[in-house]
């Protein structure tokens, strides 16, 4: 019950510094909110470049295209193969006549070129769709699928499409990095600051280490106050995140500059981005805290 009751009376203490040292109190608080708003769009933006370029991929397609000569038997011992490649995620098998009709129905060219084709005289081939579990082994996943008998032909769009995942690739890299450098940033400022008001009160701690307390004991309320102020900190960044994703949102209709360009649905995006906009204010002031009043505590 010991360990209750102290976690209790630092709570309690932690809460009347706070209030006892309101204008240090304040100050923390807005440079805690100022940078987690700064790192709050740090994160939309992160999340919803790692969503479009995670969508793109997802729609690459491999188009295998058979011998014209291929059976029946050929066509599900080619199905047979492709599924043993580890990276295929879906195949969709489509026949001469299905993709002459596909043609017909798209372009009133093709149609008036097919129309009259039968399927002797048709030069259009079986074909597999596929798509891909790993956007970025998509050029060796269409070197083993070259491999097959019966395959004649493998089209992704290679070159463009091996650009195209490159750059995907550094985008997400660099949105990362800046993320991670601002949230760094964030932990530097907000240390600081808070350093500045336990160095305002180390006469309050000297205090408390000549009456015989104890380290833990000195410790553990500032800790807590560094959590408080981080928890206040975050209050205007949630509601920021919250509603101002929300209102982007819905004010660019839930895509940018083009419709190929999805944003992240609000929810339940918007609470993640809150949680971790929260988590990081409270971790940040009581890393701060703590690291600030442990310079006077050394012996």
């Amino acid at each position: 019950m010991k360990p209750f009751r102290m976690l209790g009376r630092s709570i309690r203490d932690a809460v009347k510094s706070v209030i006892r040292n309101f204008s240090l109190s304040l100050a923390s608080i807005s440079c805690i909110t100022i940078t987690l708003i700064i790192v709050s769009i740090a994160i939309i933006a992160s999340f919803n470049v790692q969503n479009f370029t995670s969508e793109i991929e997802k729609d690459l397609t491999i188009v295998v295209f058979l011998d014209r000569d291929a059976t029946k038997e050929d066509v599900a011992q080619v199905k047979e193969e492709l599924g043993l490649i580890k990276n295929i995620d879906s195949i969709e098998f489509q026949d001469k006549v299905a993709v002459k009709e596909q043609m017909q129905s798209e372009s009133e060219v093709f149609n008036a070129v097919l129309e009259n084709w039968d399927e002797e005289e048709s030069p259009l081939k079986d074909t597999f769709k596929l798509k891909v579990k790993d956007a970025e082994q998509i050029s060796t996943t269409a070197e083993k699928i070259k491999k097959i008998d019966k395959v004649s032909v493998v089209n992704y769009g290679e070159g463009m499409v091996d650009k195209l995942i490159e750059a995907f690739s550094s985008i997400k890299k660099a949105t990362l990095i800046v993320v991670g450098a601002l949230i760094l940033v964030t932990v530097f400022l907000i240390v600081n600051t808070i350093k500045l008001t336990i160095d305002a009160r180390k006469r309050e701690i000297g205090i408390m280490r000549l009456v015989g307390a104890s380290n833990i004991t000195i410790k553990t309320p500032f800790v807590i106050e560094g959590m408080i102020l981080g928890l206040l900190g975050s209050i205007v960044p949630i509601i920021f995140t919250t509603y101002g994703y929300l209102a982007f949102y819905n004010h660019y209709d839930g895509h940018l500059f083009t419709e190929l360009i999805q944003l992240i649905e609000p929810e339940p995006f918007m609470y993640q981005a809150s949680g971790i906009v929260l988590l990081i204010g409270m971790i940040v002031g009581m890393v701060g805290s703590a690291g600030a009043v442990k310079r006077y505590l050394k012996i």
